[in-house]
């Protein structure tokens, strides 16, 4: 006959490691998102902050998650084409980012 504090754990283990897979998961993007960074910060060249706000910005307009920006940016690096709405906001961004350093 099983405990109730058995049950009590089973549902604790499997929370956590829910929690676990879900930290993991948010690292990976948070690399992911730094590398793009540090891509926008090469290619503009502007701050990290700019960079990050410039990426924020495309995500926003283009209605995809930061995540899946970042990693269709890092993709260029292996040959894949960018799709073409982060290209054409990413060019806009990058409009706006160089007007604002001209005003």
């Amino acid at each position: 006959m099983p405990f109730e504090g058995d049950a009590a754990l089973r549902a604790e283990v499997v929370e956590l490691r829910a929690r676990n897979e879900q930290l993991g998961r948010a690292l990976a993007s948070r690399a992911a998102i730094d590398q793009a960074r540090g891509m926008v910060m090469a290619l503009a060249p502007c701050s990290s902050e700019r960079a990050w706000d410039l990426l924020v910005d495309v995500s926003q307009h283009c209605n995809i998650k930061l995540r899946d920006v970042a990693a269709a940016l890092i993709a260029t690096t292996k040959d894949r084409t960018l799709p073409v709405p982060i290209q054409r906001e990413l060019r806009r961004a990058l409009r706006r980012l160089h007007a604002a350093d001209r005003r």
